[in-house]
């Protein structure tokens, strides 16, 4: 078994360890290409199998949970290995973006970025000209002042599809190149945008639309974001037949959504059991079958954007994997009630693209604590390209500084 200096494998050593410990855990022939689920391991197998592998290798990630969605022995092997510094480096540094959805907006979002940045201010201004003849306003007066209103469904998600795309954009005219995007709730549609799936115009208009037509939705409902595993999640909802899994974000961290009284019974039920909850700054129960009545009328809107297929590696939060068909009105659709496969679609993108950085692309760090759970200590460096709503053109300046772009970068076909 090949390695370095720290005695750790290669990917190709962490594939015979693991084919060699878990054929005999299985009693059975195992493949490097086999679907680790299918390889036959109990709960007790898989926790002692964890543990030699702390033993032989150090630490893993937090909990089994964490190592065991990963589709193959050879798809874990590669995550290992780039967990330990052992991807290719040699092109240098690999960016992937990824871009929050609503809850992380609030008052003069990007605020200091939007008076010291001329870059974003200029992006802000493009998607505020591109959103202003579906809004009836400008997104760029609504986040000057301290207005309660960008709470709103139908006005949080065009300002925030607004600042994602200023903020990538921006990344993107310092020279920032992400090797692949993926997106979180109604952030798929700045994702989209900034892979080539979705021209700005078309993405504006659609992202107006779905606002609207979702704030138009009777209230009462509502998101709250637990502690809990999947499994722990879905038994506390099982009894409202209202509430379902909206988002799945990490190992323990686990999105309910559905009707208020419904997911109040259901937090007291994961509170006697020691599970914290806490409910989302949202109005609606977004990723939910209380969304259904919305779906055909927002896909009939959206037939009339082009269905492009996105220019590089773009990962879906609906189907949790890499997506290469085209962003299609049915896509945009299902899009609104299907629970967000966050912590799928992210795994894949770690594993098959062995980004040296993820940046968070939204107003505030949100996600930057799960991707950083889900990369673990020797993967990539997981940055927020706004950590607070404090964040200025000096905060930007040391991204683009660790990304190796702006002014210093080191490429030498960097515009002068």
């Amino acid at each position: 078994m090949s390695g370095s200096g720290r005695g750790l494998p290669d990917e190709r050593g962490y594939v015979e360890w693991f084919t060699e410990r878990i054929a005999e855990r299985a009693r059975r022939e195992v493949r490097e290409d086999m679907p680790l689920i299918e390889c036959g391991l109990d709960s007790v197998a898989l926790l002692g199998l964890y543990g030699d592998a702390e033993t032989a290798f150090g630490p893993l990630p937090d909990h089994p949970v964490e190592v065991w969605p990963y589709s193959t022995i050879r798809g874990l092997a590669r995550r290992l290995a780039v967990r330990d510094g052992r991807a290719d480096r040699r092109a240098g540094i690999r960016t992937a973006f990824v871009f929050s959805g609503q809850g992380c907006q609030h008052p003069r979002m990007t605020a200091g970025l939007y008076r010291h940045c001329t870059a974003y201010r200029q992006h802000l201004g493009e998607a505020d000209e591109a959103l202003a003849p579906h809004l009836g306003r400008s997104v760029v007066e609504l986040l000057a002042e301290e207005r309660p209103e960008v709470h709103e469904t139908a006005l949080a998600q065009p300002a925030l599809f607004a600042v994602e795309y200023a903020l990538a954009t921006t990344l993107l005219e310092e020279g920032v190149r992400p090797v692949a995007v993926a997106g979180h709730g109604v952030g798929e549609f700045a994702a989209a945008t900034v892979a080539g799936a979705l021209p700005l115009a078309a993405a504006a208009g659609l992202v107006a639309a779905r606002g609207t037509l979702m704030q138009r939705m009777p209230a009462g409902g509502g998101m709250m974001a637990t502690c809990a595993d999947p499994y722990e999640a879905a038994e506390a909802a099982t009894a409202e037949p209202g509430v379902s899994i909206g988002a799945l974000n990490a190992a323990r961290a686990t999105v309910l959504t559905g009707d208020l009284a419904g997911l109040e019974r259901a937090r007291r039920r994961l509170a006697d059991i020691g599970i914290a909850s806490t409910f989302l700054q949202v109005r609606h129960a977004f990723h939910s079958p209380l969304m259904e009545p919305v779906a055909p009328l927002f896909e009939e809107l959206a037939r009339r954007a082009p269905a492009g297929e996105a220019a590089l590696p773009y990962y879906s939060t609906v189907h949790g994997r890499r997506y290469d068909a085209p962003l299609d009105a049915a896509y945009w659709a299902r899009q609104i009630t299907s629970p967000v496969r966050f912590t799928d679609a992210v795994r894949a993108l770690l594993t098959e693209q062995s980004p040296t950085h993820v940046v968070e692309i939204a107003p505030k760090a949100v996600l930057t604590p799960f991707l950083r759970r889900m990369g673990g200590p020797r993967g990539p460096a997981c940055l927020a390209v706004c950590r607070s709503p404090r964040t200025n053109a000096v905060d930007l300046a040391g991204v683009l500084s660790a990304l190796d772009a702006g002014p210093l970068s080191d490429d030498p076909d960097a515009p002068e």
